[in-house]
């Protein structure tokens, strides 16, 4: 993991997007250092691709301020769009264009000189992995594939920047994890990375994240600090049979806190574990509901997720 040095490459200052009436993104502010992975998370629709198309020169924020690079993207928003990559959820391939051709039409829109063009465009097919496949096809490559040579092509023109949004969606698991390798690299190279994505097991591949909810951030800072959220309560992994009977039965108990399936399973949020435990198998056993397993467990960013927005959610009530 990269050191965070105070070298702000990314800055954005209580930024506002209003569309209308409708207020996309909400007085958002932070901030991302030269390296560093920064992860930008949320659901559909919580405001996560609006502030990239702000950071890259895209929209004009309605109020606020963003600098990408020590520019401010409103001022100067073709000076901050030189230094960046981008890579969108789509991949921006052309289908009917080979690898090579894909790679060497990104190199000529991005700018990349004459002199060095050759060499950026192997290094481009060297990173997406596809040497040995520079004829063939786009739409031919497996999702995985298209990913990495999306990639490529975003960095071909050899930015400080990236800006990565939702870029493994509807990519596989093994995918995926192989794509973060890549990340991993660039940002060893120096390279700042600003990624979106609705996945939240992918905040533990980041250096710091923020949460963004209905247009605002609910929390940032590291994966391991932003989890610390609930350790003021506990958190049970509960198995039974019958699931929603489960919940019906548990409802209503002082000790139970909240009630989330999980999986197969349910997550239990409760004040203190050892007593909840107790109590639960009593009042299960009391129902004939037959528990398969009941454990203390850390809290993933999934539930670290559902408990803010439900804190926020009261909030706004």
């Amino acid at each position: 993991m990269s050191a965070i040095t105070g070298d702000w490459t990314l800055e954005a200052d209580d930024l506002v997007k209003k569309f209308g009436q409708f207020v996309a993104v909400d007085r958002v502010s932070f901030r991302v250092a030269k390296g560093e992975i920064y992860g930008f998370l949320g659901p559909n629709g919580a405001g996560k691709s609006t502030v990239i198309r702000i950071l890259c020169g895209l929209l004009t924020p309605s109020s606020g301020k963003a600098t990408v690079g020590g520019f401010d993207v409103a001022t100067n928003p073709e000076t901050v769009r030189r230094q960046l990559g981008y890579m969108s959820q789509k991949f921006s391939l052309y289908d009917d264009l080979t690898v090579q051709e894909n790679i060497a039409f990104f190199s000529g829109i991005y700018g990349v000189p004459k002199r060095i063009r050759a060499e950026r465009e192997a290094y481009a097919l060297r990173l997406a992995g596809l040497e040995g496949k520079p004829e063939v096809p786009a739409r031919v490559l497996a999702g995985g594939w298209k990913q990495r040579l999306a990639l490529s092509c975003a960095i071909v023109h050899d930015p400080p920047i990236l800006f990565l949004d939702e870029p493994t969606s509807g990519v596989d698991p093994v995918a995926r994890r192989a794509f973060w390798d890549l990340i991993y690299q660039l940002s060893e190279a120096g390279r700042t990375i600003f990624v979106t994505t609705h996945y939240m097991d992918e905040a533990e591949y980041c250096h710091r994240i923020g949460l963004m909810y209905r247009g605002r951030i609910i929390a940032t800072g590291e994966p391991a600090a932003v989890r610390k959220e609930l350790h003021s309560q506990s958190l049970l992994r509960l198995d039974t049979a019958d699931p929603l009977e489960t919940m019906r039965a548990l409802r209503k108990e002082a000790q139970v806190l909240d009630l989330a399936v999980f999986g197969g399973g349910l997550h239990v949020t409760v004040t203190d574990a050892s007593a909840a435990m107790a109590r639960i198998r009593e009042v299960l056993a009391g129902h004939k509901i037959a528990v398969q397993r009941l454990e203390a467990i850390s809290p993933s960013m999934e539930d670290v997720f559902v408990a803010l927005v439900e804190a926020e959610e009261q909030r706004r009530q």
